[in-house]
Order: structure tokens, then C-alpha cells, then sequence
């Protein structure tokens, strides 16, 4: 299974000149190969790209994603990788949800579709990824 990190769904959504052919071709191959999901986190990132939530909603469904549960298993291990984080002179400016989507990928083994793989390499190192780097 898969887990959509947010910014891939803005591409879509937002029609990102740069990245929504790399996101919708990475959505695509993913869901061949298994099914799609987000969490609470993600679809609340993602909302803010809409006036109404049925329309996100209707946008969710085309995309065939599936609503995951966040493990509180994954809430225990996104705050350690954020201490690190901080530990090591990280800004504050990375949110401690993108934390919790690459600790939520850990929890429950699953492959996380993202642009930002460096911050999910460096933390998550054992969430396998499908971005643009593993890509090339």
C-alpha cells in the first residue's frame, strides 16, 4: 500500500506546471502495483487548497485513495524524529506533521509517494519511497 504525502496531491489539484506530471505518473504506477491511501493529517494539509469539503472530497474519490487511520504508535515515533530534528539545528519551520506522515509510513510498512525525500530518508530511513529521486 501506498500513502500520498500531501504536496503530490497539490500538484494535482493545483495544476503545478512543474511537478503534476511526475505526481500524476507516480499516482498512476502506485496504483497499479497496490492500493492508495492519506491520513487525517494529509487530507487536512490538502483541504486547504478547497472552499468546500465536497469538493476535496469528490477530488479524493477520482484519485481512488483510501482514508487511513493514524496508528498512535506512529505519533510515539514522529515526535522522537522530531526531537532529532530539532536536536541536530533543524528549524521550526518544518512542521511536526510531516513527522507524523513519514513516522505513520514506518508504522504500517508503507511505500510514501512525496517530493521532500530528504527529510523522509534522513528520519523514516526504513520507509521505502517513490519520488522524484528514486525515480531518476
Amino acid at each position: 500500500m501506498f500513502l500520498v504525502d500531501t504536496n503530490v496531491l497539490l500538484d494535482v489539484f493545483t495544476d503545478d506546471p512543474q511537478w503534476r506530471p511526475w505526481s500524476e505518473n507516480a499516482l498512476r504506477e502506485a496504483l497499479v502495483a497496490g492500493p492508495l491511501g492519506i491520513n487525517p493529517i494529509i487530507y487536512a494539509e490538502a483541504s486547504l487548497a478547497f472552499d468546500v469539503a465536497e469538493t476535496l472530497d469528490h477530488q479524493l474519490e477520482a484519485l481512488m485513495l483510501d482514508r487511513l487511520q493514524l496508528p498512535y504508535t506512529a505519533a510515539f515515533g514522529a515526535a522522537r524524529a522530531y526531537r532529532r530534528y530539532r536536536s541536530a539545528g533543524g528549524v521550526r519551520s518544518a512542521p511536526l506533521p510531516d513527522f507524523y506522515i513519514g513516522a505513520h509510513a514506518e508504522t504500517d510498512g508503507l511505500t510514501l509517494i512525496t517530493r521532500d525525500a530528504r527529510r523522509f530518508q534522513t528520519y523514516f530511513p526504513a520507509v521505502t519511497l517513490l519520488s522524484p529521486e528514486a525515480s531518476s
